[in-house]
């Protein structure tokens, strides 16, 4: 796949700036939204995630971020439809957008759409996803030492001894690999695992709320911990054992949500996460776009940024 674009192609894409902001506003009531103007860049943001505060924080900060330097920005969410997904890349791909972004998801599952773009050469980059030879660059955290640092932090809280449960969600990318983080984090520690469950998108708090007080009835006693793979299910998590006035069982997350943030705060059972810097990454994502614009192509496939613990202060 070509990085950089033909003059023809740019040419063509002007053109049809218009037809794609109006697609993008009809769309299929999935959830479609387009902000910035000028004669910048057209960017079409596609992702299965935006139900999910953190797909949507850092696809409000990118779309911010291309406003802010006259670029057309459209967002499609498919509310964790794969097959949608693809559709949406094929349809993106087809109104010529100087580049296409993918807001979290796993490449694999949308080769269909990735072949759409490449054949129109058109680049895609990727917030939080996966390599893959379809894709420019992918920005994301070190989603292994976010697992690591999380599965840290609950060890601790449980005081290095004991029986965890993870809740997790594997067609995210990112989540996949911060489990296999804390897995191996936990393994190491001795820790043992007593069920890794999966977490529906979308509705994860609700999901983890109902699969934690199952837990709880049915094992309560034996559990000493909580790994969520990222905020929502360990506010659901959290919600579960305040409801059932359980205080011994520490939960942990990962993003640094503000709502996490409010949560660890104010005391209970959510102890930890660790912050996901969103707004370098969104930063970021827009820089590449731009030289690649510019004919500079990206010298990397994946970018990864650190994450910070936060704990009660």
């Amino acid at each position: 796949m070509k990085l950089t674009r033909t003059i023809a192609a740019l040419g063509l894409a002007a053109a049809a700036t218009l037809a794609l902001s109006s697609c993008s506003a009809s769309g299929s009531g999935d959830a479609a939204d387009s902000s910035g103007s000028g004669d910048g860049l057209t960017i079409a943001v596609v992702t299965p995630y935006l139900g999910n505060a953190t797909t949507k924080e850092v696809i409000d900060l990118f779309q911010k971020e291309g406003k802010d330097r006259g670029w057309n920005v459209s967002v499609e969410d498919t509310a964790g439809d794969m097959n949608k997904l693809n559709s949406a890349f094929q349809n993106a791909a087809a109104q010529q957008p100087d580049a296409i972004v993918l807001g979290m998801g796993d490449p694999t599952q949308i080769s269909l759409g990735l072949k759409a773009a490449a054949d129109a050469d058109i680049p895609v980059f990727a917030i939080d996803a996966a390599t893959d030879d379809a894709i420019a660059a992918n920005v994301t955290s070190d989603n292994a030492d976010l697992g690591e640092q999380s599965a840290n932090a609950l060890i601790d809280a449980i005081g290095g001894s004991g029986s965890i449960v993870m809740l997790t969600h594997d067609p995210h990318p990112g989540v996949r690999a911060r489990a296999e983080g804390a897995r191996t984090t936990f393994e190491k520690a001795g820790i043992k695992i007593l069920e890794e469950k999966h977490v529906n998108v979308p509705g994860p708090v609700d999901d983890a709320r109902k699969s934690v007080q199952d837990l709880i009835s049915a094992e309560g006693d034996k559990i000493d911990g909580i790994w969520g793979g990222w905020d929502e299910p360990a506010l659901g998590a959290t919600q579960a054992l305040d409801a059932a006035k359980v205080t011994d069982i520490p939960v942990v997350g990962v993003d640094g949500q503000d709502f996490a943030i409010a949560e660890i705060d104010k005391g209970g059972p959510f102890v930890a996460t660790i912050k996901q810097d969103w707004p370098a990454i969104a930063t970021k994502v827009a820089d590449l776009i731009q030289d690649n614009a510019d004919g500079t192509a990206p010298d990397q496939n994946q970018y990864e940024l650190p994450g910070t613990l936060y704990t009660k202060k």
